[in-house]
């Protein structure tokens, strides 16, 4: 693989959230021709913690002198990196509503692993059919590793590509798959009328502030796949 320029998607599954996880990622040429892919299995955890596990998979498994592209469906966990870290780094690790930081070790991680290297995330919705081929790939990487609970890949001897086959190339995809990761824009937005807190980040929200409907509780519209 070349050292100039890798692009990459990476993503996590959950069944239940929390529930039976997995990690996936994609390596790709700078055509985008997908190269290698590895997923991992995680025992019982949540989609923040497979999604935040799969970044940092991914980051220890690329060269760090590379120019790296990393495609990605968690808007928490791009976030979590991109925007929040600084602040909860300032706050000695503690969020907006003076909370401890959730999956701290994870972030830590992630945190090291992106020091003095060239990143650039770019968010890619979720379950399209005319989505990202390499987002799908990693997402039925992890959701297959999910199920299994064996690891899978090209070290494990999975060579042959596309490895695993995307679902939405093997047509619709079934209850439970769609269910287990809520999809974004598939819950409305209307305005809280008390002060509350995110159930995916954590930080809290005023009355009148814009919030949907998450897989466990209300928060910011841009959590709500968590």
């Amino acid at each position: 693989m070349s050292a100039e320029y890798i692009i990459a998607a990476c993503d996590g599954a959950s069944k239940g959230n929390p529930g039976r996880a997995a990690w996936g990622w994609v390596c790709a040429d700078a055509e985008g021709r997908p190269e290698r892919w590895e997923a991992g299995p995680l025992g019982t955890a949540t989609n923040n913690v497979a999604e935040l596990t799969a970044l940092a998979e991914l980051l220890e498994a690329t060269d760090p002198a590379a120019r790296l592209e990393v495609r990605m469906d968690s808007q928490y966990a791009m976030n979590a990196v991109t925007k929040w870290l600084p602040g909860w780094k300032r706050n000695g690790w503690m969020t907006a509503s003076k909370k401890p930081v959730a999956n701290r070790e994870l972030v830590e991680r992630i945190d090291s692993l992106l020091g003095g290297r060239a990143v650039e995330f770019v968010y890619v919705p979720a379950h399209r059919a005319d989505g990202d081929h390499l987002n799908a790939i990693a997402d039925q990487a992890a959701s297959d590793v999910a199920e299994s609970q064996v690891a899978a890949g090209t070290s494990q001897g999975d060579q042959d590509f596309p490895v695993p086959r995307p679902a939405s190339a093997q047509g619709p995809k079934s209850p439970k798959k769609a269910a287990s990761r809520p999809r974004s824009g598939g819950s409305r937005t209307i305005k809280a009328k008390f002060p509350g807190q995110c159930g995916g980040c954590g930080r809290s929200y005023e009355a009148g502030t814009q919030v949907a409907k998450g897989a466990r509780s209300w928060g910011h519209p841009e959590c709500r796949e968590l």
